[in-house]
């Protein structure tokens, strides 16, 4: 009796075991299906892409980071005091009260000395008796109950480039004798940041130093005098012109003069708002990146403010310029190019900047185009410069890199008044075509390459990568790019 008990039972058990088995073999070809065909590298995706990449990423952006409590309240006050010292004698003040990190100004609390301006930027702010010890990286301020350490740079989210930036440390000071005497007295401000990092490359010049420096010091109207830790004398000499648009003095290298300066007030690091750009609800007198523009041309001596489908006299040819590369994303037919666009009407000009290209002398060269473009890189920062109306157009490389081309130029390009078009590469146009086979997934699925990583996406799509435009496409952007010219 139990053993027929026992036959009937055990078909029943492997007919669930055989159920069980295939409702866990579904699950699993649906997980599959869903990581290969509904994963996008948009969206979501891309952000989590991004956040993997912020440790090597280079001209690497994000959007501007939400505002945490208190902030608005801070950098309102921030631009009040500003407002103060750029009209009246400076004097000393009462020192701000130290506090964590983590503290949000509250009513009848003082602010901390340091604070996150951004994801990417930390301000400290202080005021009394200042003495910067720029030798030994000290900062010694009256009135702080506690130690604050802090790098002047506006990246803080990518730690590759902070770790290429010097610490400052800010040191209660209880009495003179505590610190070194001082050896240089200021009446004006002190202002500190540092061009450490990925400065010398042209779009991280601007991105996370000028721009933050013009954010943070245009409201001091020449009182400030900065001072500059990780001095390159050749990237000082490169934008002095700049800088005596935001200061009367000279820069200070302040980790070897030898010197103690003092000051009623010093601000350490500038403010970061997003790529390129300038905020204007959120900067003291509520300037854009227009204003920004305007303080270049006046350092540069940049005449033309509009460009013009009649060229820089209204009566001419409109002038485009080719943003030439000798390393990788070159043209290997730039020589057409330049032919097609002169038989399309421009006036052609075509430039290679690098480190030693003289500032001067190439921003008048961009000042004069009313087109210009190149393959994505560096060497597009250079828009800034371009005349209000100008045409920038950016060579997008094969590989699914839209949202890195657009954080980087695209969308800075609106806010400077400039029109912006992409030419997005096709795989024919691409050197990659010749180097691997048609079916290797750097061809077949770039965003496969993209999960890999930065060092992986920058290998196959930005290193290895040259272009041969299409002519006849290219010809037609010309022709697009010219409509959209304002008329003479």
């Amino acid at each position: 009796m139990k053993s027929s008990l026992r036959s009937r039972q055990e078909p029943r058990r492997v007919s669930n075991a055989v159920i069980i088995g295939a409702m866990l073999l579904s699950l699993c070809v649906l997980s599959i299906v869903k990581a290969r065909y509904c994963a996008t590298p948009f969206g979501k995706a891309e952000d989590q892409l991004q956040e993997q990449m912020n440790a090597s990423i280079r001209m690497e952006t994000e959007e501007s980071p939400a505002r945490t409590p208190g902030e608005e309240e801070l950098e309102e006050e921030d631009e009040e005091e500003e407002k103060k010292l750029a009209t009246a004698a400076p004097a000393v003040t009462t020192p701000a009260v130290a506090a964590t990190g983590s503290e949000k100004k509250e009513k009848g609390k003082a602010k901390p000395t340091c604070y996150m301006t951004s994801k990417r930027s930390e301000r400290c702010d202080a005021s009394g008796d200042i003495r910067v010890d720029g030798n030994h990286s000290t900062i010694y301020v009256s009135g702080i109950d506690r130690e604050w350490k802090t790098k002047p740079y506006a990246r803080y989210h990518d730690p590759v480039a902070m770790a290429h930036v010097r610490e400052y440390t800010l040191k209660p000071l209880a009495d003179s004798s505590s610190a070194p005497s001082c050896t240089k007295n200021h009446s004006v401000p002190g202002f500190l940041f540092s061009n450490g990092g990925f400065s010398g490359n042209l779009y991280h010049d601007y991105t996370d130093v000028l721009v933050p420096l013009f954010i943070s010091t245009h409201q001091f109207k020449g009182r400030v005098q900065f001072l500059l830790s990780g001095m390159k004398p050749w990237w000082v000499a490169k934008f002095t012109p700049y800088f005596r648009q935001l200061t009367r003095f000279d820069v200070i290298d302040v980790d070897n003069d030898g010197e103690v300066h003092c000051f009623p007030r010093l601000v350490t690091g500038a403010t970061f708002h997003k790529d390129m750009g300038v905020d204007p609800r959120r900067s003291p007198g509520h300037v854009s990146v227009v204003d920004f523009k305007r303080a270049l041309r006046r350092a540069f001596g940049l005449e033309r403010e509009a460009a013009s489908r009649g060229g820089a006299t209204g009566a001419g040819l409109p002038r485009l310029l080719i943003i030439s590369r000798r390393g990788s994303r070159r043209f290997l037919n730039e020589r057409e190019m330049a032919a097609a666009a002169k038989a399309a009407g421009f006036e052609v000009r075509v430039a290679e900047p690098d480190q030693h290209t003289d500032m001067a002398t190439f921003a008048r060269l961009v000042n004069s185009a009313d087109v210009m473009i190149g393959v994505h890189g560096a060497g597009l920062t250079n828009m800034v410069f371009l005349p209000r109306g100008a045409v920038l157009i950016q060579v997008v490389p094969f590989g699914g890199l839209e949202w890195l081309t657009r954080v980087t130029f695209k969308d800075p390009a609106a806010d400077m008044e400039v029109s912006y078009m992409d030419y997005n590469v096709q795989l024919e146009e691409s050197s990659l075509i010749d180097q691997y086979p048609r079916n290797h997934q750097v061809l077949t699925d770039p965003y496969a390459v993209h999960k890999q990583g930065w060092d992986a996406l920058k290998t196959a799509y930005l290193d290895k990568q040259n272009i041969r435009v299409d002519l006849d496409r290219f010809r037609a952007t010309l022709q697009e790019a010219l409509s959209r010219l304002p008329s003479p």
